[in-house]
């Protein structure tokens, strides 16, 4: 980056900003910028707030999202209906369903979905973990979450007959998310309607 300035430690700011997905130098300048405008406590603040999300966040036990203790808020929460897991492949899908307020459920991250041509297999995925789950005998739905790609279909399958054995209801999205696009980018009112109105899994 041109640097007019000759700042080695605006430089170094401004290139690890852009490290960001999303955000190009230019912005990673005015970021940077807006903060050297900023009180040194703010500034503080606003890093420590990372420092300490970094060394200190978890990975719930249960269902694998994020949290500030062991067991996650959700899963913890005895007013949530513990019969019903939502299969999810990141933490991002779970704010995406939780905005929606239509599902009242479990959740269990996979933390990806099945892709060869990316090196990653069921053994990657937290699966293994959602059998064990299914081993209590208290579950009686899983509907399956996954964004309507290729990998997501893909993962589905496995994940069908994976669970197929156990006397649970296994659900999918209704296809009022577009095939192909990611769930997190859907909105929150089709979401919303593919939770509620899910249907029955079938192979095609």
């Amino acid at each position: 980056m041109d640097n007019p300035c000759s700042s080695v430690l605006l430089e170094n700011a401004v290139n690890e900003f852009s490290k960001l997905p999303g955000i190009g130098k230019k912005t990673s300048l005015r970021l940077v910028l807006w903060l050297l405008r900023q009180s040194q406590e703010s500034v503080n603040q606003f890093g420590n707030a990372f420092i300490t999300l970094r060394n200190d966040i978890k990975y719930c036990k249960v269902c694998h999202n994020i949290s500030d203790t062991e067991i996650c808020g959700i899963c913890s929460d005895e007013r949530r209906d513990a019969s019903s897991i939502c299969v999810v492949e990141n933490i991002n899908d779970v704010i995406s369903i939780e905005n929606t307020q239509q599902f009242k459920g479990l959740y269990h991250v996979l933390g990806g979905v099945i892709s060869p041509m990316d090196g990653v297999g069921p053994s990657e995925l937290a699966i293994d973990e959602l059998i064990e789950r299914m081993e209590t005998g208290s579950v009686k739905e899983v509907i399956l979450a996954l964004s309507p790609t290729m990998e997501g279909d893909t993962t589905n399958f496995y994940l069908y007959k994976r669970l197929s054995k156990y006397q649970v209801e296994i659900t999918t999205l209704a296809r009022g998310v577009s095939i192909g696009d990611e769930l997190e980018y859907a909105d929150e009112v089709t979401l919303g309607r593919s939770i509620v109105n899910r249907t029955p899994y079938k192979i095609m």
